[in-house]
C-alpha cells in the first residue's frame, strides 16, 4: 500500500513538472500559439515561366480537346446493375472465415444484393445504349445515370455473349446520341479518348493512341480488337473509344493486366462490328451471322503456316453451304472476298459476318496456281457451326518412330518402298517414305488412303504444321500414291510459288501451305 502511494505521488510530481515547463516555453521560449500582430510580407510570380505566344499551338490543342470532351460526355452513361442472390438454407458457411457467423438467420437475410458498375454510350435518338454483355449479364435490375445526374431504368433489348455486346434502352426524348465511326479507317498511332465510369468515377476521360489492330496470327479473339494505351480500368467496360471527330470507333471491353488495373494494354470492339450487331439485334432480336461453309486448318507460325498472307486454305467444304453451291473446292486458297483482300481466317470471318444475308458476293481463289472467281450467296450460320478446326497437336522435327507391328523397321522394304531424298525447292525440308498397309494400320490411317508418309522434317526449317507420321496424299491436288510420284510432282514445282499439300493425320484430313523460304 505504501509503495502504491509513493508511485502515485511520483506521477503527480512529474505531471506538475511537465505542465510548468510547457507554460514557461509558451511565455518565454520559442513555442507560441498566438498569431503575428505584424503581417508577413510575400510576393507571388507576376508572369508565367514561358511566353504564352510561343505556345499558341499547345493552347489551341488544349482548347480543342476541351470541346471534344464536352461534345461526347453527354452521350456517355454509367451503368449500374443489381443482382439478388438467394441463400441456400439461410446459412453461409463462409461466414466462419469472415468472423460473423450466426447460427440462425431471419427472413431478411435470405437474399443478398450484388451491385456492379459499367459504362455505356447512347447511339440512337430513341435512347438505345451500347454496352458490354458481361456488364448486364444475368442481372435483375439495370439503371443508367446520365451526365446531368438523372437516373433512368433501362431495358435490355438484346445481347450477344460471343461478341460481348448488349443493347439497352431508356425512355428519355432528350438523349444525345453519338455517331458510330469507321473502325477500319483507324490505324496504329491515331489519337483516341476512352470515356467511362472506372471504379465509380463518372465521366472519366483518358487519352492515348491506337496501339495496334488486326493481328492476323492470333486465334484468341484479341486479333479482331482495337488495342489502345488509353487507360481502361474496371468500370470502363462498355464505354466508348472516341476518335478526333467525336465518333465512337470502339467499345472498351478488356484489359491485359497483372495488377487488375490499367497497364496500358486495353482492347475495344471495333465500331463496324458494333454497327452490325446493333442493326441485327434491333431488327431481328439476335445476332444474324452469315457463313460461307468452309473448314480451314488452325493458323500456326513458320513457313508451313496454313493461314498467312497468302490467303485462307479451304480444308473442307460443308455440304449444301454457300461455299458448296458456289463450287469452292478443297485446296482452294481464298484471297479476296467481296473485293477485299483476305490474309487470314479471322479477317475472312469478319468480312463474311458483315455481309447482308442473301447477298451475292464475289470470292477470288487460287486454284492449283490459277486465279478463279466464284459467286457465293451468303446464308445465316447454322447453330453450333464452327468455321475453323484445329489439327491435332504435333511434334515437328522428329523422325517417324518404328511401327509397333514392325519394330525393326523392315516393313519399309515392302511394296517397292524407297525414301525420297531432300532436293531443292519448297519441299526440301520434308523426307518421306512409302505408305504400306502395315504402316497405315500402325498410324491409324484408313485403309483407303494412298500417299507417302512424312518420316522427318528439317527442324531448322520451322515446319510447324507437318509432323512425322503425316500422310501426304496430293501435291497441289495432284495425287501421289508412292514416293516415285511424289518426287516427280516435287521436282516440277515452281520454287517461287506456295504449294498446297493434302495431308491425312490418322482420320483427320486437312491442307498445308508450304511457302518458299
Amino acid at each position: 500500500m505504501k509503495n502504491l502511494l509513493k508511485f502515485l505521488l511520483l506521477v503527480l510530481v512529474l505531471s506538475a513538472g511537465v505542465s510548468l515547463l510547457y507554460d514557461y516555453q509558451l511565455h518565454h521560449g520559442r513555442l507560441s500559439l498566438t498569431t503575428h500582430s505584424k503581417p508577413e510580407k510575400y510576393t507571388l510570380a507576376d508572369e508565367p515561366a514561358v511566353d504564352p505566344k510561343t505556345l499558341a499551338s499547345l493552347a489551341s490543342l488544349s482548347d480543342e480537346r476541351r470541346k471534344l470532351v464536352a461534345g461526347v460526355i453527354p452521350s456517355v452513361v454509367s451503368v449500374k446493375t443489381t443482382k439478388r442472390v438467394q441463400r441456400n438454407g439461410g446459412l453461409d458457411p463462409f461466414d466462419f472465415f469472415r468472423g460473423n457467423f450466426r447460427q440462425y438467420r431471419g427472413p431478411e437475410d435470405e437474399a443478398t444484393v450484388q451491385n456492379s458498375l459499367g459504362s455505356g454510350v447512347i447511339v440512337t435518338k430513341e435512347g438505345h445504349i451500347i454496352t458490354n454483355n458481361h456488364v448486364v449479364d444475368q442481372v435483375d435490375e439495370i439503371e443508367v445515370q446520365l451526365s446531368d445526374g438523372r437516373v433512368r431504368k433501362a431495358r435490355l433489348i438484346g445481347a450477344d455473349a460471343k461478341l460481348d455486346l448488349a443493347v439497352l434502352k431508356v425512355d428519355d426524348p432528350g438523349v444525345k446520341p453519338l455517331q458510330l465511326g469507321d473502325s477500319d479507317a483507324m490505324q496504329a498511332g491515331d489519337f483516341v479518348l476512352a470515356v467511362g465510369n472506372p471504379f465509380g468515377f463518372e465521366e472519366t476521360v483518358t487519352d492515348g493512341i491506337i496501339s495496334s489492330k488486326g493481328r492476323p496470327n492470333r486465334v484468341d479473339g484479341f486479333g479482331d480488337f482495337l488495342q489502345t494505351n488509353a487507360a481502361i480500368n474496371p468500370g470502363n467496360s462498355g464505354g466508348p473509344l472516341i476518335n478526333l471527330r467525336g465518333e465512337v470507333i470502339g467499345i472498351n471491353t478488356a484489359i491485359i493486366s497483372r495488377s487488375g488495373g490499367s497497364q496500358g494494354i486495353g482492347f475495344a470492339i471495333p465500331s463496324n462490328t458494333v454497327r452490325m450487331a446493333l442493326d441485327s439485334l434491333l431488327k431481328q432480336g439476335r445476332i444474324i451471322r452469315g457463313y460461307l461453309g468452309i473448314e480451314t486448318p488452325a493458323p500456326r507460325g513458320g513457313p508451313f503456316a496454313a493461314n498467312d498472307s497468302s490467303g485462307v486454305v479451304v480444308a473442307a467444304v460443308m455440304p449444301d453451304s454457300p461455299a458448296a453451291v458456289a463450287r469452292i473446292q478443297r485446296g482452294d486458297i481464298i484471297q479476296k472476298f467481296d473485293g477485299k483482300e483476305v490474309h487470314n481466317i479471322a479477317e475472312l470471318q469478319r468480312l463474311v459476318s458483315q455481309v447482308d444475308l442473301e447477298k451475292q458476293v464475289a470470292v477470288e481463289v487460287n486454284r492449283q496456281g490459277k486465279p478463279v472467281t466464284v459467286s457465293a450467296k451468303i446464308k445465316e450460320q447454322p447453330a453450333n457451326y464452327q468455321l475453323a478446326r484445329a489439327l491435332p497437336p504435333d511434334n515437328p522435327g522428329q523422325a517417324l518412330p518404328p511401327s509397333p507391328n514392325d519394330p525393326d523397321g523392315d516393313d519399309q522394304n515392302q511394296d517397292h518402298d524407297q525414301a525420297a531424298a531432300p532436293s531443292g525447292g519448297v519441299l526440301s525440308a520434308i523426307e518421306v517414305r512409302e505408305l504400306t498397309p502395315r504402316l497405315a494400320q500402325s498410324l491409324g490411317v484408313p485403309p483407303s488412303v494412298r500417299g507417302v508418309v512424312v518420316t522427318k522434317i528439317d527442324g531448322g526449317s520451322g515446319g510447324a504444321e507437318l509432323r512425322a507420321g503425316d500422310v501426304i496424299e496430293a501435291v497441289n491436288q495432284n495425287p501421289v500414291a508412292n514416293v516415285r510420284e511424289y518426287e516427280a510432282a516435287r521436282d516440277n514445282l515452281d520454287p517461287s510459288q506456295p504449294q498446297v499439300l493434302s495431308v491425312c493425320r490418322q482420320r483427320s484430313r486437312s491442307f498445308v501451305v508450304v511457302k518458299p523460304r
